[in-house]
């Protein structure tokens, strides 16, 4: 008598008693993801934004036919009071051997322990050849004199006015106090945000704030900036990806406990970026690292428990609501009719 397989992408019938074949059924071992519109499976790259499209994909394993059937697929879940924690991607996990009352958030006020840093060398080579053309800059008493030479581009973003005189000092500096963002084609100022697909029309973007001209980089070091960053996973990671060039290692470093992230990268000499975030799921410090290349940081956390995360950060607490007293008003009525 034939039966129903149970791997999942396969669907056929199969007999038990011959049941020998060790590339009889072709199926996923993995589970379900679908993650912001897109559909596919944790144990292969392939995704696709059509439902029967993702149906369709062919198994990416070759093994025996099995009629046992799998765990239940459940919605993950945070455990709150509050119902708009719930995820909002669809996103599926694989169901705890353990019942969810029984699992315990750690607190977020564990001690924050530093992440193993690993530097590529050729983040280190590129450090190397910044410093040696720094090395080679001017000298010291150039970069400690007061003289501001004329021809001199001042150096808030989206400016591009020269010294002249000393008149040039009282003109009004329109910049752009942001970072520039390029992201899905479309190119923009994080100050002002307004996008545009044509670079040349980015260039042109008249700046959004005004102050007064910097004809020396003195000002701005160690300046708190925002910077580009976003995250993926698998079945048991979370990666962190910040876009910060040429980040020294030195000055930038990752702090983490269980459920908590903080993140100090100091980059392309001057930019400081700064983050702190609360995990949606829980994570193994002592497996999570820090790596750093010259185009970007990567933090690797490892999770806990293999399940998907619905988003990286949980959200803020929603402030109470005070409701009033009804006996006020009802006073406040009173007073009024007596008057």
């Amino acid at each position: 008598m034939s039966v129903l397989c149970y791997n999942k992408g396969c669907g056929q019938r199969f007999n038990p008693e011959q049941n020998n074949d060790e590339n009889a059924c072709t199926y996923h071992p993995g589970v379900p993801v679908f993650h912001d519109a897109l559909k596919g499976w944790s144990c292969c790259k392939r995704r696709t934004t059509d439902f029967s499209d993702f149906l369709s994909i062919v198994g990416c394993t070759k093994g025996k036919h099995s009629n046992e059937k799998p765990p239940e697929l459940i919605k993950s879940e945070v455990k709150t009071s509050e119902p708009q924690l719930k995820p909002k991607n669809n996103e599926y996990v694989m169901q705890s051997r353990r019942p969810v009352e029984a699992v315990t958030r750690p607190s977020p006020d564990a001690p924050l322990v530093r992440l193993e840093q690993k530097v590529s060398s050729s983040l280190k080579q590129s450090l190397e050849k910044l410093k040696l053309t720094a090395d080679n800059g001017p000298t010291n008493k150039e970069e400690n004199s007061d003289e501001i030479k004329v021809g001199t581009t001042c150096k808030n973003a989206g400016c591009n006015k020269t010294f002249l005189d000393a008149g040039s000092n009282e003109e009004v500096c329109v910049y752009h106090p942001g970072v520039p963002i390029f992201h899905e084609g479309m190119k923009y100022w994080s100050c002002c945000k307004r996008k545009t697909s044509d670079f040349n029309s980015f260039i042109a973007q008249s700046g959004c704030t005004q102050s007064k001209h910097m004809w020396t980089k003195a000002t701005a070091v160690n300046k708190i900036v925002p910077c580009r960053h976003d995250w993926h996973q698998t079945g048991g990671q979370v990666i962190i990806t910040i876009y910060a060039k040429n980040s020294i290692p030195e000055l930038s470093y990752v702090e983490a406990n269980s459920t908590v992230l903080n993140i100090h990268v100091l980059f392309e000499r001057e930019k400081h970026f700064e983050h702190k975030m609360n995990l949606w799921g829980v994570i193994d410090v002592s497996k999570s690292q820090m790596n750093m290349t010259p185009a970007k940081v990567e933090i690797t956390m490892k999770k806990a428990e293999p399940i998907l995360w619905a988003r990286l950060e949980l959200p803020p607490p929603q402030p109470e609501k005070k409701e009033q007293a009804p006996d006020s008003n009802e006073e406040d009525d009173d007073d009024d009719d007596d008057d």
